[in-house]
C-alpha cells in the first residue's frame, strides 16, 4: 500500500510516458491531472501532435513486461483488438550487419500493436482510475514557484478554446512528460537555475511509412521483417504486422538519405534494397494510404543529474529527458522503466527528491543510450566521441551478428539484451563469447548467408 503523499500531482503530456507516470502517481496523490496540448481522440487514431505515431513502433519484451506490471491485463486487451503476440526472435526476420539472423523461439514475446492503439488502451485504463483527469487542448505556459524560488507550486495553463483565460493549476508535484519539445530547460533559466547540459548524436534519420493489408502467405508465416541500415549502405526498411489485418511498412534512410514520399518513388526505394524480403511481401498488394514522412535529426539526452541546483516539486520523464534513435525501439520501453522507477520513489512515502530522481533516471537511461549512440557511431559520418567502450563494441557486434546466422544460443543472448531483459554484459559472458568467436570466424569466411529456421522451413517462392 503506497502512502498518500500529497493532494495533487500535475502531469504535462498525455503520451506513453505521461500516462504511465499518472498511473503510478494515482497511488500517492488524491488528484492527478494530465494536460496535453493536442486534441485527444476517442479511439485508436493518430494524433496531429505525435507525427511519429503513424510509423512503426516496437515495444520490446522488457518494456511490455514493465507496462503489464503497471496495467495488468493490457496485453490481453491488445490481443483482443487483433494485435499479434510476437516472439521477437521466432516470428521476425532480422537482417543486421549484412547477415540474416537465425530465427528461433526465444520466449521474448511482445504485442505488435500500432502506436495509436497502444496509447489509446493505456489512456483508457489510466482515465478510468479514481482521481485521474485528462484534459486535452490545454497549454502549459510556465511554472509557478514559491516566494523563495526553491519549489515549483503549480503551472500556468491556458485552454485552447474561445474565451479561455490563463489559469493557475496548483500542484504538490509537477511531472514534465512533454517529450522532445519540453520547456523545462527554459523554465529553469527563467527561474534562475542553470539549464541541464545537452548531449546530441546526429543521425539525420527519415522514416516514410505506408499501410498495407497483411498477407501471411507472402510472409511465410512471419509477422515482421527488419532490414537494418548497415555500413556502408544507410538505407533500410521494416514491416510490422499490427491489428485489424494490417501491416506498417517503413522505408528508412540515415545520414541525409531520405526515402521518396511519392508513391512510385517509395516503391522503387524499397525494391532497390539489397534484400528483397519487404518488397516481396507487398509487391502485389494495394496500399491503404499514401506515404507519410517523419524526420528525426538527433538522439538527445539532457543531463539533469549534473545540475547542482534544482527546485523541489518538479520531475522530468520520458523523451523530455532522453530521446533515442527510433531504429533501436527503446523509447516506450524506457518510459515504462522510468514509471516503475517513479513508483519505487513514491513507495518511500515522501515526495521524490529531484536530485535523487535524476541520478536514478540517469542509470535507467545509460545502457539504452550507450547501445543506441554506440551503434550510430559505427558510421564514420556520425559525429561523436568514440571512447574505448564504443570502439570495442563496434568491433564485437559484427562478430555477434555473424555468429547469429547459425547459432541459436547467440541469437537468444543478443535479443535478450536488445529486448532490455538482460544487461549488455550477457553478450561477453564466457559461454557466449566462446560461441561468438568460434561461429563468427567461419561465418565471416563464408560471407553473408540466409540460414534456415529452427526447425527449418523453406521461404515462400518469389
Amino acid at each position: 500500500m503506497v502512502t498518500r503523499i500529497g493532494d495533487r500531482a500535475v502531469v504535462l503530456g498525455a503520451g506513453t510516458a505521461g500516462l504511465l507516470a499518472a498511473r503510478v502517481l494515482s497511488d500517492a496523490y488524491s488528484d492527478v491531472v494530465v494536460i496535453d496540448h493536442d486534441r485527444l481522440p476517442d479511439g485508436a487514431a493518430a494524433r496531429r501532435c505525435v507525427p511519429q505515431g503513424r510509423h512503426i513502433h516496437v515495444l520490446v519484451a522488457g518494456g511490455m513486461r514493465a507496462i503489464e506490471n503497471l496495467l495488468p491485463g493490457l496485453t490481453a486487451e491488445l490481443v483482443a483488438d487483433g494485435a499479434p503476440l510476437v516472439d521477437q526472435c521466432g516470428d521476425v526476420r532480422w537482417y543486421l550487419g549484412g547477415h540474416r539472423l537465425r530465427q528461433t523461439e526465444s520466449g521474448l514475446t511482445a504485442v505488435s500493436a500500432s502506436r495509436p492503439n497502444l496509447e489509446h488502451r493505456i489512456r483508457s485504463r489510466v482515465a478510468a482510475l479514481p482521481g485521474v483527469r485528462i484534459v486535452d487542448r490545454c497549454d502549459a505556459l510556465g511554472a509557478m514557484v514559491s516566494g523563495d524560488g526553491r519549489r515549483v507550486t503549480g503551472v500556468r495553463v491556458l485552454r485552447r478554446a474561445d474565451g479561455s483565460v490563463e489559469e493557475v493549476l496548483d500542484a504538490d508535484l509537477v511531472v514534465d512528460a512533454t517529450g522532445r519539445g519540453s520547456r523545462t530547460p527554459a523554465w529553469l533559466e527563467q527561474l534562475g537555475y542553470a539549464p541541464p547540459e545537452r548531449e546530441e548524436v546526429r543521425v539525420d534519420l527519415t522514416y516514410v511509412t505506408r499501410t498495407y493489408p497483411a498477407d501471411p502467405a507472402r510472409m511465410g508465416g512471419d509477422l515482421g521483417i527488419l532490414l537494418a541500415p548497415s555500413p556502408p549502405d544507410p538505407r533500410g526498411a521494416a514491416l510490422q504486422t499490427i491489428e485489424n489485418g494490417r501491416c506498417l511498412v517503413t522505408a528508412v534512410g540515415m545520414l541525409g538519405h531520405r526515402p521518396p514520399a511519392s508513391p512510385e518513388g517509395w516503391v522503387d526505394f524499397v525494391r532497390s534494397l539489397p534484400w528483397p524480403d519487404v518488397y516481396d511481401a507487398i509487391r502485389d498488394a494495394e496500399p491503404l494510404d499514401a506515404p507519410r514522412s517523419y524526420h528525426f535529426p538527433a538522439s538527445r539526452r539532457l543531463r539533469y543529474e549534473r545540475c547542482r541546483r534544482l527546485p523541489q516539486g518538479l520531475l522530468v520523464i520520458g523523451d523530455a529527458v532522453c530521446s533515442f534513435d527510433p531504429i533501436y525501439a527503446q523509447g516506450m520501453s524506457v518510459a515504462a522503466f522510468e514509471a516503475v522507477l517513479l513508483a519505487e520513489h513514491l513507495a518511500r512515502g515522501r515526495e521524490p527528491d529531484p536530485h535523487r530522481w535524476f541520478r536514478d533516471v540517469a542509470k535507467v537511461v545509460a545502457v539504452p543510450w550507450d547501445m543506441a549512440t554506440g551503434g550510430d557511431l559505427a558510421w564514420p559520418e556520425v559525429q561523436g566521441r568514440r571512447g574505448a567502450k564504443v570502439r570495442v563494441a563496434n568491433r564485437y557486434l559484427p562478430l555477434v551478428h555473424a555468429a547469429a546466422v547459425q547459432d541459436a544460443e547467440v541469437v537468444r543472448a543478443f535479443f535478450r539484451v536488445a529486448a532490455m531483459v538482460d544487461p549488455p554484459g550477457r553478450l561477453v559472458a564466457p559461454p557466449i563469447l566462446r560461441r561468438v568467436l568460434r561461429r563468427s570466424i567461419s561465418a565471416c569466411a563464408a560471407g553473408p548467408r540466409t540460414p534456415a529456421r529452427e526447425p527449418a522451413t523453406p521461404l515462400p517462392p518469389r
